[in-house]
């Protein structure tokens, strides 16, 4: 799995299409003045497809997204806000213990906090004893000053950023282009932290959402890619179109997908080697408090025979 979503296309953006599986493959249908018109998808090189307004889906078309292990992410108009996703089920969950086990600790939370933070901003940006206020503090102040250099270097006279979802047309082309492209970065970092196993609610920065930890991964990146992207579409006239085309080719040369789940893994747990290439779904072990992990699909009924009164 985790080879496949790093080698993949980052995502694909839908609205108003039916996703139908026939005897070809999965193909996005939609009526038109020429008829019934087919667009066939590749399935297996999608790390995340983003199913928008007026988009339905057949269960076989989903069953075959599970089977390829691409993550489905319903989201709102142009992409934006993501409203539910559907996880492939053949998981493991060894990264996903690691991240409950730093998210428990209070001490070891923080850690992963100011490793994303040093992460984003260099390891001078968070000094010994620094808490997590005074790093939010400082997080403020960059963006605040990446957005001015930004303006200057466009010729934008003054950006404020604005996200109103009741008011989206009328916002200036610069949030909408951002609003569009941190959705589809969401959606791309959703995929690969379902990828990895993990959960997209236990975050170490964010909290009180399912989409926590998708926001604390995603903001690593905003600076670098998204932020910058929409700043370059100001006088753009499609600038949610056009930040989700410019998008995917960043991601491609940017080669941010296994950027993805490298980062995380270093972030949850740095000590702990790296996945190897080989595929790790279908390991399925039993727990046991004092022997750790046994395995799975054996009777254990002999064993405990003499050692324990049945009380069936």
């Amino acid at each position: 799995m985790l080879p496949r979503i790093a080698d993949s296309l980052s995502f694909l953006y839908m609205e108003s299409v039916k996703i139908v599986q026939d005897d070809t493959g999965i193909c996005a249908r939609v009526d038109s003045s020429r008829g019934d018109e087919r667009v066939y998808l590749p399935t297996a090189s999608l790390a995340c497809v983003l199913l928008g307004p007026g988009t339905s889906i057949t269960q076989p078309a989903m069953a075959t997204f599970a089977r390829h292990g691409t993550s489905l992410v319903c989201v709102g108009a142009g992409g934006v806000r993501s409203y539910a996703g559907v996880t492939p089920a053949q998981l493991t969950s060894g990264w996903l213990e690691r991240q409950a086990r730093a998210w428990a600790s209070e001490e070891e939370r923080l850690r992963v906090a100011v490793r994303m933070y040093e992460h984003r901003f260099g390891t001078a940006a968070a000094p010994t004893g620094v808490t997590l206020a005074q790093l939010r503090g400082l997080e403020g102040q960059r963006v605040k000053a990446l957005y001015r250099t930004l303006a200057m270097k466009y010729g934008i006279e003054r950006f404020r950023r604005n996200y109103d979802p009741a008011a989206w047309d009328d916002q200036d082309p610069v949030n909408l282009a951002l609003s569009a492209a941190n959705a589809a970065l969401y959606g791309v970092v959703h995929a690969a932290v379902l990828a990895l196993g993990c959960s997209p609610a236990l975050g170490f920065i964010h909290s009180g959402t399912q989409m926590s930890f998708v926001y604390d991964v995603a903001d690593l990146y905003k600076a670098k890619v998204t932020i910058p992207l929409a700043f370059s579409l100001a006088g753009s006239f499609q600038p949610e179109r056009e930040a989700r085309v410019r998008l995917r080719e960043e991601f491609r040369l940017l080669k941010l997908m296994p950027a993805i789940v490298t980062d995380i893994q270093g972030l949850i747990d740095p000590e702990s080697p790296r996945e190897s290439a080989e595929r790790v779904a279908d390991v399925i072990h039993l727990w046991d408090p004092d022997l750790g992990s046994l395995p799975a699909g054996v009777n254990y009924g002999d064993e405990a025979a003499g050692a324990v009164d049945n009380p069936w």
